[in-house]
């Protein structure tokens, strides 16, 4: 086991329980929530993890070390920290904030200016940036560079406490996406403390529930919202939520179209050409030879660098949407409904393209809840399981095909060229 808490205890002074026997194990590579509200000591738990706080009794281990046993400031570099003020040093560059643990683990300069391009590219701001100082930066953007901090020395830990509380909601769900997609291409492993419902569904993999110090309830997303504990975790979730439980179960592997239009970057622009002809779209997604998603070409783009001696990998954008095939729909409704987009590419855990999800399909599912929550409202009896929850109906099937053979994958940038906030980068 990655990292293990074993009969986790912390009392303070005057007999004050802050975690009670908490007990968990995670995997490498989960991105872990924890949930509740305040002195649930959800804080506590993860602080103790980097040894801000120490147990009281209980054991942690990461690869199977106790962490007792660590030097407190070794094991501290080890493990990315972000917290809710993020915690740029102000008289520092961007520049050194990023390469701050880099540099107390000596690396050389040469390789610190580089970790910090390719940090500050990795959360989507120009390297300009890297010269200036945090004031100079909006909240959001101090906020990526606490990200891209915690990243830069390639922890395999990454500890984020209420990170994003403190911004407007429209970047809190752009840096939501910006982490969720980090933490699946690099493999790390997120704890994450929240108050937030809605941010626990989208980023975790599975969440835990706090009340009192306790562990009240340990669940992948899709599980609390059909199987809630007890009524606590039923008010924690809230009403609207559990109503809306069916499409946020299901997967966008359910859903999508298997025959997305992609070519190889190796395939020439008159090749490519031909093929958006044939099959009548105006964007192709691009991947490698083994098929893993590298972005996207489009008409314009192809029109502007037209010469039959290039290759797609010569002008492709590597900044593209996409979400894993076992994303639930509650996630990619979100991405295509409110950011307009009609479709997005779908990818196996490996970064291999798989599909593509329409626009269509999930207004269908949404339209289903709602026609069967509103049969429930009204007659009184729970006769939920429709096809049209979990399955595309026929009617959704045609508007698939249809919009599949019309404009397939336009939606890469359905309302023009997206910002940088409001993209994921591929791999």
């Amino acid at each position: 086991m990655f990292l293990s808490m074993s009969h986790l205890n912390k009392t303070y002074s005057g007999n004050k329980v802050a975690v009670e026997d908490f007990n968990l194990e995670i995997e490498k590579g989960e991105f872990i929530c924890f949930i509740g509200t305040s002195g649930s000591g959800k804080t506590t738990t993860m602080r103790m993890i980097n040894r801000m706080l120490n147990q009281t009794s209980g054991t942690i281990q990461i690869e199977g070390q106790d962490i007792s046993k660590m030097n407190p400031v070794q094991l501290r570099r080890r493990i990315g920290y972000v917290i809710q003020n993020i915690g740029l040093l102000p008289h520092m560059t961007i520049r050194d904030n990023i390469t701050l643990v880099p540099r107390l683990l000596k690396w050389s300069e040469d390789k610190r200016n580089q970790r910090a391009k390719e940090m500050i590219e990795m959360v989507e701001l120009p390297d300009s940036f890297l010269d200036r100082y945090p004031a100079e930066l909006s909240g959001g953007q101090q906020q990526r560079i606490g990200v891209a901090r915690a990243l830069a020395a390639d922890q395999d830990i990454i500890l984020m406490d209420e990170a994003f509380s403190a911004l407007d909601p429209v970047t809190r769900e752009m840096l939501q996406d910006l982490v969720k997609n980090l933490q699946q291409k690099s493999g790390k492993t997120f704890v994450f403390v929240t108050h937030d419902m809605d941010e626990a569904l989208k980023l975790a993999t599975r969440i835990v529930v706090m009340s009192h110090g306790k562990m009240v309830q340990v669940a992948t997303p899709e599980e609390i919202l059909r199987h809630p504990a007890n009524d606590f975790v039923e008010e924690l979730i809230g009403r609207d939520r559990l109503i809306q439980a069916k499409p946020s179960i299901t997967t966008v592997g359910q859903v999508m179209l298997k025959t997305p239009v992609a070519m190889v970057s190796s395939a020439t622009l008159v090749q490519a050409l031909k093929l958006m002809h044939d099959r009548r779209v105006d964007t192709l997604l691009v991947t490698d030879k083994e098929n893993h998603l590298r972005g996207f070409v489009d008409i314009e783009t192809l029109n502007d660098n037209y010469s039959p001696t290039k290759q797609l990998g010569d002008i492709f954008n590597e900044r593209i949407f996409y979400v894993n095939e076992n994303a639930v729909i509650r996630d990619t409704v979100d991405r295509i409904l409110k950011h307009g987009y009609k479709n997005v590419p779908v990818v196996d855990d490996d970064g291999k393209l798989v599909g593509i999800v329409t626009r269509a399909a999930l207004v269908d599912i949404v339209y289903d809840a709602l026609f069967v929550d509103d049969k429930l409202d009204s007659t009184g009896n729970d006769d939920q399981e429709t096809t049209g929850m979990t399955q595309p109906s026929a009617e959704s099937a045609t508007s698939q095909t249809a919009e599949s053979s019309q404009s397939q994958q336009t939606g890469a940038h359905a309302k023009g060229t997206a910002t940088s906030d409001e993209t994921k980068v591929g791999d």
